[in-house]
C-alpha cells in the first residue's frame, strides 16, 4: 500500500501537508465536546483567561507559554470549549508533522516518516492531549521541533547549520516556558552534543582541543562545541526570560525585574510541595504499562452521557515496548547510531520523571515518551526488514488504526448509552 507513494518520495513537503492537513482534521471534528471544563483545565483555562483580561497572577506553579497559547485561542475563537482548545489541537498537528520530519531526516524512507506520522495521530494520548486545554501537549510540540531543528542543523552549510541550532534554542527556551519539566531535555542535548563530538574525534583521531574548539566537524558543521553550549543555554534563558513579559502589565500584582527571580524560587517551591494523594496518580514505571489511565471527564453532557479516558493505544504503547527493544539491539549488536539513539531518546525521556522532585506523578506525564514510541516503531521495522518492504509495518499500523477506533467513542466524549456505557472499554480494573 504505502509502496504506491513512491511518486511522493521527491516531495516530502507536500506529503508533510497532506498529513497536517489529515490530522488537523481528526483533532478538530467535535473539538467543542464536552461542552465543559474537563480535567485539569480547571487550571489552565481560568489562567488563560487571566491573562487576556490581564488581571493578576494565577496558577504561577507553571510559566506563561501554555496559558499564553490557550489565550490566544480564546481572544481567536471565544470563551468557550473550542477557543480553549483550538490552539492544543493545533499543536497536536505540529507534534504528528515533528514526528513525520523526524523520521525522514534519520531515515529518508517516505514510508517509515508516513507510518510514524499515523502512529502518531492515532497513540491516543496524542489525540486526547490535543484536545484538551492543557500544558503538555505545547511542551511536547516545542521539545520535538527542536530535536527536529538539531537533527536538521547536523548537516547543510555552516550558516544553515547555526540558523537553525538558534532556531532550536529558542524553542527550548519556549518548551521551558511552558512547563520546567523541558529543562532536563536541554542538559540531555547538551550531553548528546559533546558526546557525538568526542565519538567523532576519536574516529577521526583529533585532540580534546579540536573537540572543544574546532569547527570543522561532521557533524553542526561550523559550530565549535563551547560556542554552541553558549549559545543554545543563553538564547534558550533570554527566550525563557520573556515569556514574562505579559505579567509585567498585570493591573494587580504586576512582576518586576526584581520580582523575577524570587518568582522562580516560588515557582519551584511550589512544584516541589508535597501533595496529597490524588485518585489518578500514578508511577513512572507504571506508565508504558498503562496501568493507570486517566479519566478526563464522564458525566451527562449535552443530553447523554460522554467520557475522554487519556489512555495510550495498546497496540502502540506496548508494541512499541518491543521497538525500543528490537532499537537497542540493532544499535549494541549492528552499531546502528539511529536505532540506539531512538531507544536511548525513549528510555531518557522516561528516566527523567524517575529524577525530577514530584512528589505525585501522573499518566499524562508519559506524553512525550508515547510520541518516542512512534519514532521507534518505524525505525524497528526498517531496520530489521532492511528496506525490502515486506509490509509487516502496514499490519502493525493498520492494528493501531483499528485499536483507534475501537477506543473513540471514550476519546473523543461520544454519546455513550447509558452510565455504564465505559465498562466495555475496562479491560483491567485499574482502568475505571
Amino acid at each position: 500500500m504505502l509502496d504506491r507513494l513512491k511518486a511522493l518520495r521527491s516531495r516530502p513537503f507536500l506529503v508533510a501537508l497532506l498529513v497536517g492537513i489529515a490530522a488537523q482534521l481528526l483533532f478538530t471534528v467535535h473539538l467543542d465536546q464536552p461542552s465543559r471544563i474537563m480535567f485539569d483545565e480547571v487550571h489552565y483555562v481560568p489562567a488563560a483567561q487571566a491573562l487576556l483580561e490581564l488581571s493578576g497572577p494565577r496558577n504561577i506553579e507553571h510559566p506563561l507559554v501554555g496559558k499564553e497559547l490557550i489565550a490566544a485561542g480564546i481572544a481567536v475563537f471565544g470563551d468557550n470549549p473550542f477557543g480553549w482548545r483550538s490552539l492544543p489541537s493545533v499543536a497536536g498537528t505540529a507534534s504528528v508533522l515533528a514526528v513525520f520530519a523526524m523520521l525522514w531526516l534519520l531515515t529518508v524512507s517516505m514510508r517509515a516518516a508516513l507510518v510514524g506520522a499515523v502512529l502518531a495521530a492515532v497513540n491516543q494520548t496524542l489525540f486526547v492531549q490535543a484536545r484538551t486545554g492543557m500544558l503538555d501537549i505545547f511542551l511536547g510540540t516545542f521539545l520535538l521541533w527542536a530535536l527536529v531543528l538539531l537533527l536538521w542543523a547536523m548537516r547543510g552549510t555552516p550558516r544553515q547549520a547555526w540558523a537553525r541550532w538558534i532556531a532550536a534554542a529558542v524553542l527550548l527556551g519556549l518548551a521551558t516556558g511552558v512547563k520546567w519539566s523541558a529543562v532536563p531535555y536541554i542538559a540531555l542535548i547538551g550531553v548528546a552534543f559533546v558526546t557525538i563530538r568526542i565519538l567523532d574525534a576519536r574516529q577521526a583521531r583529533r585532540s580534546l582541543a579540536w573537540v572543544l574548539a574546532g569547527n570543522d566537524q561532521p557533524h553542526w558543521p561550523g559550530i565549535a562545541t563551547l560556542p554552541g553550549l553558549l549559545v543554545l543555554g543563553l538564547v534558550s534563558v533570554g527566550i525563557y526570560f520573556l515569556t514574562f513579559l505579559p505579567a509585567f502589565f498585570y493591573t494587580v500584582e504586576p512582576l518586576t525585574l526584581s520580582g523575577l527571580i524570587p518568582l522562580q524560587r516560588q515557582m519551584y517551591a511550589l512544584q516541589t510541595q508535597v501533595l496529597p494523594s490524588h485518585n489518578y496518580q500514578s508511577d513512572w514505571w507504571s506508565w508504558p504499562l498503562m496501568l493507570r489511565p486517566i479519566w478526563y471527564f464522564y458525566e451527562w453532557d449535552r443530553g447523554a452521557q460522554r467520557g475522554v479516558l487519556l489512555i495510550g493505544n495498546p497496540v502502540v504503547m506496548w508494541g512499541g515496548l518491543a521497538a525500543v527493544l528490537a532499537c537497542f539491539w540493532a544499535g549494541v549488536r549492528e552499531r546502528s547510531s539511529t536505532a540506539l539513539g531512538v531507544a536511548l531518546l525513549w528510555s531518557a525521556s522516561l528516566t527523567i520523571y524517575a529524577l525530577i522532585p514530584k512528589s505525585l506523578g501522573f499518566y499524562y506525564y508519559y506524553h512525550l515518551s508515547g510520541i518516542f514510541l512512534c519514532v521507534a516503531i518505524p525505525v524497528a521495522f526498517l531496520h530489521f526488514d532492511r528496506g525490502r518492504g515486506r509490509g509487516w509495518e502496514e499490519w502493525f499500523l493498520a492494528a493501531a488504526v483499528v485499536g483507534f477506533a475501537y477506543f473513540y467513542p471514550i476519546l473523543a466524549a461520544s454519546p455513550l448509552k447509558d452510565a455504564q456505557g465505559f465498562q466495555h472499554w475496562m479491560w483491567f480494573p485499574n482502568w475505571r
